[in-house]
C-alpha cells in the first residue's frame, strides 16, 4: 500500500513526499487505516519498524482537519493539543525531528519538545506562544502540569511510545497520574506502542483506553533475522586489544559500541582516541546540549565511532549503521535486541559483534533463549585477524581520564573496574581492613598518674574477675555453668565466707564504746557481703533489740494515729525519728549506740555500687551508717 492511497490531507501528503515516504511498511499498512478513524490502538512492533510515522501521521491528520474547520467556521475550536511521551531525551528529540519533517507542508504547525537537563526559559516561551504537539519525557511534562502551564484536560490525542521501556525505568505511576488528570477516555484518542505487551501494559490499556484494537505486527525477536551476529569468547584483559583487531578487519564506516557502565564507556573512548579513532562517548551524565551535539555529529558522518550505555539504545536512529559492538554483554536480555536493533533498520542488513568475558558471560544463556537461536561463536586467529598494536596498553583508568572529567564522586557508581585495581589513586578497601580492629586505650597527658586498681579493672573490662583474699584460684565461668544449684551454693560459700567469715549477712552494729573497723583500700577491701577480719558477730541481745526496733517501726508506719499521738507528746515513732534525723547521714544516730564522729563504712567499689540497688525501705545498716 502507498501513502497516497490513504485518506490523508493534501498538506500532509506534501510532508510525506518531502520525507521520501512512498510505500507503507507492514505496521503502517495495518494500523493507519484504523488509527485515522480516531479509534484507540495498542501496537506491538519491533524497533525500527516505522511505528513512529504511524502516530505522527495520525496526529497531523487530525490537526489538519481542525485547521480546516477553523478556517471554515466563525468560532474557533477549543485550544487542544496532542501529547507524546517518550522514555528518553534522545528519543523525544528524534520524534520531534520526524514530526517537523512530516509537517513540512502544514504551515503554522507548532511543535515543542520538553525534557530535563536544560533550562526552563525556552520551553516556557514555547508554552506561552502555544503548542499543537507536545513531545517530552514524563518528569518535565509533570513539572509543567504542577506549575499550571499544561492542562491535561485539553489533550485530544495521547501517545505512549516505548511503553515497556517507560515502565522498566519506573514511570508506570507517572503514566497513571497523567491518565487520571485527563478528560474521559471517550473524549480522547490513545495510542500505545511497545516492543512487548506485558501484563502491566495490557492492564494500563484495559483501564485507561477506550476499547483499543490490538496489533501484533512483528515480534521483537524477529529483529535478529537480518543481522549477522558473531560472538567471541575473550578474557577481560585482552578484550580491548581483540576489539581493535576486529575493527581493523571490518573497517566500518560507522560503529556503535555499547558498554554496561558509564566509567567503562569513558575508558573505551579514551583508548580508541589514543589509537587514532574518532570516538566520543554518550551517557546520561552529559549535559543535554553536549548529548545533542554528539548525536548530530554521528548522524552527519563527522563522528565515526560512538561509545554509549543502554540509555542510548532506544533513543538513537542512525541511518545505515554498519556495525554494533557489544563490548559488554548486556545484563538484561531484552537490551541485547535493542542494541543490535540500531543496525538493520527499515529492512536493511547489518552486523553485530559481541565480546563475551568472564564478567558478563552469565547473561548469554538468557539472551539466546530470548532470541531463540544460538549466536555463532568465532575464534580469533592470527592468520585471519592480524595483530594490532595497542597504544593504550598498560595505562590505568586514571592515566586515561582526568579527575575533572570523570571525578571522584562518579568513580564508584557502576565502576566494575575499581574492584580489580585501585584506579584513580583511591586506596583499596583491603588496605584499610588489613589489621583487625582492636580497642586502643586513650593516653592522657599525665601518663605517670596510675589509676586505682579497682578503677582500672572497671574501665578495661565491664565484669572483672573476682579476686579473693585467700589467694585461692576461682573456677572459670564454663566450670561454674556445669554445676547444679547445690554445687554452686557450696562453691560460693567456700569462696565468699573464707577466713572465718560467717554465713549471715553483714551487720556492722558497733557498741557505743567500740570503734568501727578501719577503712580498707584497694585489693585489701573485703568483697561484697564479707566482713572485715577481726569483726565479731552481733550478740543475741543486739539481735533481739534490732528485732524489737523493726516491729516498732512497722507498728508506727501502719498506725497513723499512733504516729500522731507520739508526735503530739513530743516523741516521734522510732521509724520517723530515724528517717527525719538530719544527722543520720553522718553516723550520729542516737538510738543506735554509735558515738558521734564515728568513721563511715568503707565505700563500695564502682561495680558493686552499680549492681547493688538499695530498696525504698532502708535496712538496719543503712540507717546506722547513713546509706
Amino acid at each position: 500500500m502507498k501513502f497516497n492511497e490513504l485518506p490523508l490531507h493534501q498538506n500532509l501528503l506534501k510532508g510525506i513526499e518531502h520525507a521520501s515516504f512512498v510505500e507503507c511498511m507492514t505496521v503502517q499498512e495495518n494500523v493507519l487505516p484504523v488509527s485515522l478513524t480516531g479509534k484507540d490502538v495498542m501496537v506491538q512492533s519491533k524497533t525500527g519498524s516505522g511505528k513512529t510515522a504511524v502516530f505522527l501521521i495520525t496526529i497531523l491528520q487530525k490537526l489538519a482537519q481542525q485547521n480546516a474547520e477553523r478556517q471554515s467556521s466563525e468560532e474557533a475550536p477549543a485550544d487542544t493539543f496532542a501529547l507524546i511521551i517518550a522514555p528518553t531525551r534522545e528519543l523525544a528529540v528524534q520524534i520531534e525531528g520526524d514530526a517537523r519533517l512530516l509537517s513540512h507542508g502544514m504551515k503554522g504547525t507548532r511543535i515543542g519538545c520538553f525534557y530535563g537537563g536544560v533550562g526552563y526559559q525556552e520551553q516556557d516561551r514555547m508554552l506561552k506562544d502555544g503548542v499543537d504537539i507536545v513531545i517530552g519525557t514524563p518528569g518535565r511534562i509533570l513539572d509543567y502540569q504542577k506549575m499550571g502551564k499544561l492542562d491535561f484536560r485539553k489533550v485530544n490525542a495521547f501517545v505512549i511510545d516505548e511503553a515497556d521501556r517507560l515502565f522498566d525505568m519506573g514511570f508506570y505511576p507517572d503514566i497513571q497520574r497523567m491518565f487520571s488528570l485527563m478528560s474521559p477516555k471517550e473524549k480522547r484518542q490513545t495510542m500505545l506502542f511497545s516492543a512487548t505487551l506485558s501484563n502491566r501494559v495490557r492492564n494500563l490499556a484495559w483501564k485507561y483506553m477506550n476499547e483499543p484494537q490490538e496489533f501484533e505486527v512483528q515480534m521483537e525477536e524477529l529483529t535478529v533475522t537480518n543481522i549477522t551476529q558473531e560472538l567471541y569468547h575473550v578474557s577481560s584483559d585482552e578484550k580491548f586489544s581483540i576489539m581493535l583487531r576486529l575493527l581493523e578487519k571490518e573497517q566500518p564506516e560507522n560503529c556503535l559500541i555499547f558498554t554496561n557502565t558509564k566509567a567503562r564507556a569513558v575508558e573505551v573512548t579514551k583508548r580508541l582516541q589514543l589509537n587514532n579513532y574518532k570516538a566520543q562517548y554518550l551517557m546520561g551524565d552529559l549535559p543535554q546540549n553536549k548529548r545533542l551535539q554528539v548525536i548530530n555529529r554521528m548522524k552527519s558522518g563527522e563522528l565515526k565511532f560512538l561509545v554509549a550505555t543502554d540509555v542510548a539504545a532506544r533513543g538513537l536512529q542512525i541511518d545505515d549503521l554498519e556495525l554494533v559492538v557489544n563490548y559488554d554483554i548486556p545484563e538484561d536480555f531484552e537490551n541485547y535486541v535493542h542494541r543490535i536493533g540500531r543496525t538493520a533498520r527499515a529492512g536493511k542488513s547489518g552486523k553485530s559483534i559481541t565480546l563475551g568475558c568472564e564478567e558478563f558471560v552469565y547473561s548469554l544463556e538468557s539472551i539466546e533463549s530470548y532470541i531463540q537461536m544460538k549466536i555463532p561463536v568465532l575464534w580469533v586467529d592470527e592468520e585471519t585477524i592480524p595483530l594490532v598494536k595497542d597504544a593504550s596498553a598498560g595505562m590505568s583508568f586514571r592515566d586515561l581520564v582526568p579527575r575533572k572529567e570523570f571525578g571522584a564522586k562518579s568513580d564508584g557508581r557502576g565502576r566494575r573496574e575499581s574492584s580489580r585495581s585501585p584506579r584513580g589513586g583511591r586506596k583499596p578497601q583491603g588496605a584499610r581492613t588489613a589489621k583487625p580492629k582492636t580497642h586502643t586505650p586513650v593516653h592522657h597527658a599525665d601518663a605517670s598518674v596510675k589509676k586505682h586498681p579497682a578503677q582500672s579493672s572497671a574501665v578495661k573490662k565491664p565484669h572483672p574477675p573476682q579476686k579473693y583474699r585467700t589467694g585461692r584460684p576461682g573456677k572459670s565461668y564454663q566450670e561454674i555453668q556445669k554445676m547444679d544449684l547445690n554445687q554452686r551454693m557450696d562453691y560460693y560459700k567456700n569462696m565468699y565466707m573464707a577466713d572465718g567469715a560467717t554465713s549471715e549477712p553483714e551487720r556492722k552494729t558497733v557498741d557505743s564504746g567500740k570503734s568501727s573497723p578501719p577503712k580498707t583500700k584497694g585489693k585489701n577491701r573485703s568483697p561484697r557481703g564479707q566482713k572485715a577480719a577481726g569483726s565479731a558477730s552481733p550478740s543475741p541481745e543486739k539481735k533481739q533489740t534490732e528485732g524489737s526496733r523493726k516491729k516498732a517501726d512497722t507498728r508506727a508506719k501502719s498506725s497513723p494515729a499512733a504516729a500522731e499521738e507520739s508526735r503530739t507528746a513530743g516523741k516521734a515513732p522510732a521509724g520517723d525519728r530515724r528517717r527525719r534525723n538530719p544527722a543520720a547521714g553522718k553516723g550520729r544516730v542516737e538510738s543506735s549506740g554509735v558515738k558521734k564522729g564515728q568513721p563511715a563504712a568503707p565505700e563500695k567499689r564502682p561495680e558493686e555500687q552499680k549492681t547493688q540497688e538499695r530498696p525504698k525501705k532502708k535496712g538496719l545498716i543503712a540507717r546506722l551508717f547513713g546509706r
